[in-house]
């Protein structure tokens, strides 16, 4: 029973050791409330496409914030996609695009995405694509 007191005790006295250090009351203006990315379109309808024959897809967007963005990273959710984007900062009020090509091997229904990676949103954006190859 003592030592079960003893270890209250001390865990108590542990707990107490702890300190909690003020916050800075200092507002921090994060750089996504100050640009912002404007798509054209986040899902496109490719319709019928031939087999065997690479399809583009572009998606375009605008910066219709005040700082630049820069792309970090476009992922394609499968091998049979391929990505190219603007490796440069976009401006205020320029126009980028992120492109995928889309292999077309298989014959049927697809649906892709694309996940784009900025400079101004915390989350990813998914970008997607779908179609049918006859």
């Amino acid at each position: 029973m003592k030592a079960i007191k003893m270890s209250i005790v001390v865990c108590v006295l542990g707990l107490m050791s702890f300190t909690v250090l003020p916050t800075s009351n200092r507002t921090i203006k994060k750089v996504a409330e100050a640009t912002s990315i404007t798509w054209n379109s986040e899902s496109i309808d490719l319709g019928e496409i031939p087999q065997n024959k690479p399809k583009d897809v572009n998606f375009e967007f605008k910066n219709t914030g005040k700082t630049s963005v820069v792309i970090i990273s476009v992922k394609a959710s499968c091998g049979c996609t391929a990505t190219d984007y603007t490796k440069t900062p976009v401006q205020p009020g320029e126009t980028a695009t992120i492109k995928a090509t889309y292999n077309a091997a298989a014959k049927g229904a697809f649906s892709k995405t694309v996940t784009v990676t900025t400079s101004v949103d915390d989350t990813p954006k998914v970008l997607s694509f779908k179609g049918t190859v006859i």
